[in-house]
């Protein structure tokens, strides 16, 4: 669980996101499932602009080395030992890397200082979610992520 809410969610233009059509000849047809939920949840849904593949470079980055320290790296014979390396890489990036994008803040930080500014964007107080902390710290020991890099 997230400790804020989601307001806006931005995804490309695949087929799978924006309304369909039911076929060629006829008007936009009704929404997909992923557009009622976020009309339920008081979620904005945003669409990047067409032919504009840097609005999601960070997302792919992102997907492709979870892919590198995850599948690529190393042969699962199961979905529990990918679900668990996948946990152990998310609780290094989190509480473990500093990031330029944030100042060099680990993102587990970023979320903390937020907090203190717009309290009222969040669902629970992050900074409480000590027993997270904790177990992020008895992951990644003393900060080294190197094995996720």
């Amino acid at each position: 669980m997230i400790p804020y809410r989601i307001h806006t969610i931005l995804t490309d233009n695949g087929i799978q996101f924006p309304k369909q059509r039911r076929n060629r000849n006829m008007a936009l047809s009704r929404p997909i499932r992923f557009e009622m939920i976020c009309k339920a949840h008081g979620i904005e849904h945003r669409l990047t602009k067409p032919s504009r593949p840097w609005a999601n470079g960070q997302l792919e980055r992102m997907i492709r080395t979870i892919r590198e320290v995850t599948i690529k790296r190393f042969h699962h014979d199961s979905h529990e030992p990918l679900r668990r390396r996948l946990n152990d890489f998310m609780a290094a990036y989190n509480f473990g890397s500093r990031l330029k994008t944030l100042s060099d803040l680990k993102p587990y930080e970023n979320v903390c200082k937020i907090w203190t500014s717009e309290a009222e964007k969040f669902i629970i107080n992050p900074a409480l979610r000590e027993t997270t902390t904790r177990l992020a710290r008895s992951i990644i020991g003393d900060g080294d992520t190197t094995a996720f890099h």
